[in-house]
């Protein structure tokens, strides 16, 4: 029975990757929205400016998902299918993957059209920079470095931690960084408050952050770069970077796409002193593109491997 179980994880991850490379994110209804409209309803109860509130707020919102998903996961295990058909689902729901491609292509075509305002605005869907006054060269680089840093967190991650955990990691994971997108900012508001939820975010990214890095390395030359460049890119380059692991995904595809990344960026809270990334050139008109190419390939390969790997403990 347990071998049936993890070839249908195996089966549902496949299944729910195809669904997001297909459809992308849910149109309406969903669960993630609702997931972080939950967490601002508590935080209005929870919040105070200490780290052991905001340590208690992430426990009251990871614990239950996590727990709620493993207990049908549970239920299900006699049921492959049903089991697929869950994991499907789930998977589908909580990667996102393809919606990251879109929404980094919308802001390009607003760039290569002349419609900075236009580029500006989007780009507040891929993260939260603060975008006026930003030219065309730094709203590219804008994007391919949300690219690189969203491949690990939309999809890489989840299936890191499918295969680790199964669908609680699956939801585990995406409900983390969730919150670590809504709190764990170093403003005045949450910079103790969202402090557990960035450290967390931090420890569960570190696996695959680094898989999202030697992927952009094997996976250079598909993008025309050299993986030689982009493996010394992510080693000198990497480590500089304020976040452990945001630092690697951003180097390394530096270095695939041969460009130069990151540098002084400012945020709602202020200004953060970050390092360039990479030897290259500014991004130009078709760098997105091979941002998003490079992207869409890694988590192609990252579910291959996932599934691999899953339907081998079932063997």
């Amino acid at each position: 029975m347990a071998g049936s179980g993890h070839a249908a994880l195996a089966l549902g991850m496949l299944a729910g990757a195809t669904l997001d490379a297909a459809l992308g994110d849910p149109p309406r209804w969903h669960p993630v929205a609702g997931f972080g409209a939950l967490a601002g309803a508590l935080e209005r109860l929870t919040w105070r400016p200490a780290r052991a509130a905001g340590a208690a707020h992430v426990g009251m919102l990871v614990l239950p998902t996590v727990l709620a998903a493993a207990g049908l996961d549970r239920v299900l295990r006699p049921h492959p299918l049903a089991r697929a058909a869950y994991v499907a689902g789930l998977t589908w729901v909580v990667l996102g993957g393809e919606g990251l491609a879109r929404h980094a292509g919308a802001v390009e075509r607003a760039v290569r059209e002349h419609d900075l305002p236009g580029a500006r605005d989007g780009l507040g869907a891929l993260c939260g920079r603060e975008a006026g006054g930003l030219d065309a060269a730094a709203l590219r680089r804008a994007v391919i470095e949300s690219v690189a840093e969203n491949t690990s967190d939309a999809a890489v991650g989840p299936l890191v931690w499918a295969v680790l955990a199964g669908p609680a990691g699956l939801v585990g994971y995406r409900a983390v960084n969730t919150l670590d997108a809504m709190i764990g900012h170093r403003s005045e508001r949450y910079r103790r408050f969202g402090s557990a939820a960035a450290r967390l975010d931090d420890v569960v990214n570190l696996l695959p952050a680094r898989l999202t890095a030697l992927l952009a390395v094997a996976l250079a030359p598909t993008v025309g770069g050299s993986p030689a460049r982009a493996l010394a890119t992510w080693r000198r380059d990497g480590r500089a970077h304020p976040s452990p692991n945001a630092g690697v995904c951003e180097a390394s595809f530096a270095g695939a796409l041969g460009l130069r990344l990151g540098g002084p960026t400012r945020y709602a809270y202020g200004m953060s002193d970050r390092p360039w990334l990479g030897g290259g050139a500014d991004p130009r008109p078709g760098d997105v593109e091979r941002a998003i190419a490079l992207s869409r390939r890694i988590v192609r390969a990252a579910t291959a491997l996932a599934a691999a790997t899953t339907w081998r403990w079932s063997r």
